[in-house]
């Protein structure tokens, strides 16, 4: 199974891969640098972004972690394991 897929910006190749973002935390006092996110990767026009269900998945660790605690610099895995305060996004009303 090919983890190739079409980009949504160009319609060109684009295979599965991990890069760094920004994000802006939910109160708004900062951004923080996301290290090895998940992301789609483009050959063709170079484009280099996250899927919407990593989008949700960021948005939602970070309305229920301690954003305090988190340094300017993160790696996405070590995001996705920080203690919990709540067990889901209860602000999250999408679904």
């Amino acid at each position: 199974m090919s983890n190739e897929s079409a980009c949504e910006w160009c319609g060109g190749k684009a295979a599965a891969g991990s890069g760094m973002v920004y994000w802006e935390l939910p109160d708004g006092t900062r951004a923080i640098e996301i290290k090895n996110a998940p992301a789609i990767i483009c050959s063709e026009c170079g484009m280099i972004y996250q899927t919407d269900m990593v989008t949700k998945e960021i948005e939602d660790q970070l309305f229920i972690v301690d954003t305090k605690k988190i340094n300017s610099s993160i790696e996405y895995k070590e995001l996705m394991e920080l203690p919990r305060l709540l067990k889901r996004n209860y602000f999250d009303f999408s679904s």
